[in-house]
């Protein structure tokens, strides 16, 4: 099964994002900001992070660039679920290594749609590798 970890500090999201989500399929890790999410990360290996931008502590820009400077993470997929609509935050989410963006609110055949793709390159990338 593939392990998402989804950090927002918003309970409500993170609770849409998991119902979006067949749990069948997946072992989903819930985090409500990015400090608590590095924590989880040490020990969940998960095969997709999926990450807000504005969060108290330790906001997404941080977290992307933290989980990229570990060796471990380097080719851990990052899916940017954000509210925030200026280029410039996805410019710097991207140039930190973020995989993808999406902006919310997000319809959840769009939002499953993106984490398959996602997933799916993750592993073509693998195998090349």
């Amino acid at each position: 099964m593939k392990r998402i970890l989804i950090v927002d500090d918003s309970r409500t999201i993170r609770n849409l994002i998991l119902l979006s989500l067949d749990v069948t399929a997946f072992v989903v890790y819930l985090a409500g900001d990015g400090q608590a999410a590095l924590d989880i990360l040490q020990d969940a290996k998960p095969g997709l992070l999926i990450t807000d931008i504005h969060m108290p502590r330790l906001d997404g820009l941080q977290l992307i660039e933290r989980a990229r400077n570990s060796d471990r993470f380097k080719a851990l997929p990052i899916l940017v679920l954000s509210t925030e609509m200026e280029r410039e935050y996805n410019l710097k989410a991207r140039s930190a290594g973020a995989t993808c963006w999406i902006s919310k609110p997000v319809e959840a055949s769009t939002l499953l749609d993106t984490i398959q793709r996602v997933l799916e390159l993750a592993e073509l990338q693998a195998r090349v590798e």
